[in-house]
């Protein structure tokens, strides 16, 4: 997978962005559990709720510009919004999108790699 912190080109970033718009899906998931326990705690839904607003917004706009400067048909872009609505689908959209050679030059790392020839070992 690589580097997840290295931000240099727009499929790197929606690579990143990808995962924390799942993680703040996970913790907006926690939140709700305390929610609803016996002594409900209200501050996990507060702040993991703006946290999960946020890096929704901010997949979207990723999304947008990745489909953008990757020539992303009309399809591949709806799939991608769209992905982030149900719970950590951004992962497997992006998992997709790598192997399907949708995310530029990390799709070109993947596809490099699997063409590596295999040694037989006996």
């Amino acid at each position: 997978m690589g580097n997840l912190f290295d931000l240099t080109t727009v499929a790197k970033r929606f690579r990143f962005i990808a995962v924390l718009e799942a993680i703040s899906w996970g913790l907006l998931i926690i939140g709700m559990v305390f929610k609803r326990i016996p002594e409900p705690v209200m501050w996990p839904v507060k702040v993991f709720g703006m946290t999960h607003g946020i890096v929704f917004v901010l997949f979207v706009i990723t999304a947008i510009m990745a489909a953008r400067e990757l020539g992303w048909n009309v399809a591949t872009t709806v799939l991608a919004l769209v992905s982030s609505i149900p719970p950590f689908c951004t992962v497997l959209f992006e998992v997709w999108a790598v192997r399907t050679g949708r995310l530029g030059e990390l799709s070109n790392v993947i596809s490099a790699d699997s063409k590596a020839p295999v040694s037989a070992t006996p």
